[in-house]
């Protein structure tokens, strides 16, 4: 081990949505494999949360990411409402004001830490900058700024705030396109926004991506013109975080493993898998055309139908249970039409294997990630927050998917006949199998990307080197 890295110690503090600390459980593994000691800081239930659902691999066998749960003031826990006319899950509001309150723990952390570290080296999801704040009155500490959406996505909300920069008229055309951010938040969460904002603009010494300069490096380099961490321009593409080889699986007898059985006994490239994610609540009427159309698209599939997770995912009384047609998931499991999943699924294993071939996904950026390191087109239906302009990446500037249904037709009503055919084009049609060949193709280059000397790999080597220097 270098002597240098042995004095520097990682502190990782998360935003409490499931996306925001999957990126950087994710994270931390990859840093601990450097011999540097990680410390995940975060509310009890949301550390439980974050190691439950991690996918493959164990946080429980890597010893050097040491947890440090903390207690916060408890909150209103209210169900969705799957009938807002906002998508955005504006239920974990009192969840995000009550996790302010890790300011004062993480700074009596950081200053433990300091009196044994050479450095200690803080790495913050953007909507936590003010909790970090007081590093500053610590001499060996230093923060970077996680920004846990695109860089497409990051770019353009940036841009859309300054505008100095001046667009070359390919990228000023593809802004003639861009998604609106009208439905994207509630009021309550820009406020929320702009309060980290000016917090972080103070503090930041550069900043972390999830993603990849093999297919945002344009957006990588324009992020370096925008004046928005106190004149850095220092940024790192680390991703994809999540592992692009899935171990072997031991358990048989889980349901887990019962599910990824199915997919054995499917044809290569025949399977839609359909998540929109743990924030979104689908109203009865919405998932029964969704239902319907999977059922009358003569394709394979796999939907996970759940409630979307309230701020405190184990409180599970009186949870809704989306309603399906009649009859409707013991016919289609028992005809071997799909699978329908009411609980938790292994997305990244069911991404991962050989049977699918399409996702239809709201186009959060954990699943737009997995999916693109997983080679596998995706059919974008985005819903809220940073999907609409994830959801273009991914259909116009990659061409790795279509649309589902685009951003502006979100107040349309959904039906079956479309349903169906957006799974018909995705699985069956030549269209299809030209977007499938180009997320193959990322997908191959993506995986390549975080072996030795690939370019995922230098940017990770190039930041631990910063951290350690």
């Amino acid at each position: 081990m270098d002597q240098n890295q042995s004095e520097v110690c990682v502190v990782m503090v998360p935003f409490i949505a499931q996306g925001h600390l999957n990126q950087l459980l994710h994270l931390s593994r990859l840093i601990s494999a450097y011999n540097l000691p990680v410390h995940f800081v975060c509310a009890t239930s949301h550390t439980r949360q974050a190691k439950l659902r991690v996918h493959g691999w164990d946080p429980l066998m890597i010893s050097n990411i040491h947890f440090h749960d903390y207690t916060i003031p408890s909150f209103p826990n209210p169900p969705p409402d799957p009938n807002a006319a906002i998508r955005f899950p504006n239920h974990f509001m009192p969840s995000f004001k009550a996790i302010m309150h890790l300011r004062e723990p993480f700074t009596k952390l950081i200053q433990n830490l300091s009196m044994t570290a050479k450095r200690v080296v803080i790495i913050h999801d953007y909507l936590m900058s003010s909790i970090v704040q007081d590093f500053v009155t610590v001499p060996n500490a230093e923060a970077y700024m996680f920004q846990g959406c695109s860089a497409f996505t990051a770019f353009w909300f940036h841009w859309e705030e300054t505008r100095t920069l001046k667009l070359d008229e390919e990228t000023e055309l593809l802004y003639a396109k861009i998604p609106s951010q009208e439905g994207c938040f509630t009021n309550e969460f820009f406020e929320l926004i702009m309060s980290e904002d000016s917090s972080f603009k103070k503090i930041s010494s550069g900043t972390l991506y999830d993603t990849s300069k093999v297919f945002e490096e344009k957006y990588l380099e324009l992020l370096k013109h925008e004046d928005f961490t106190s004149g850095t321009t220092n940024n790192w593409a680390i991703g994809p975080f999540n592992p692009v080889i899935i171990s072997d699986r031991t358990d048989t007898g889980s349901e887990a493993n019962k599910l990824l059985s199915w997919l054995d006994k499917q044809e290569p490239d025949s399977v839609i898998y359909v998540s929109f994610g743990t924030t979104v609540s689908l109203p009865d009427d919405e998932a029964k055309e969704i239902a319907i159309g999977l059922e009358e698209s003569g394709h394979k599939f796999i939907w996970v139908v759940r409630e979307a997770d309230r701020a405190d995912i184990f409180d599970v009384e009186d949870v809704r249970k989306v309603e399906l047609p009649e009859g409707y998931e013991e016919r289609v499991e028992r005809l071997g039409f799909g699978v329908v999943v009411r609980g938790w699924a292994p997305q990244l294993e069911i991404l991962g294997h050989s049977s699918t071939g399409g996702f239809m996904s709201h186009c959060g950026w954990n699943s737009c990630t997995e999916g693109i390191s997983m080679g596998v087109p995706i059919a974008a239906w985005p819903m809220h927050s940073d999907q609409p302009r994830n959801a273009m990446l991914v259909t116009e500037v990659l061409g790795t998917g279509i649309y589902a249904r685009e951003w502006a037709d979100r107040g349309e009503k959904v039906t079956s006949s479309k349903v169906a055919e957006v799974v018909r084009r995705l699985i069956g049609s030549e269209e299809g199998c030209r977007v499938r060949k180009k997320a193959v193709e990322l997908g191959v280059a993506v995986r390549q990307s975080v072996e030795k000397g690939g370019v995922m790999r230098k940017e990770l080597d190039a930041f631990v080197a910063q951290i350690t220097r």
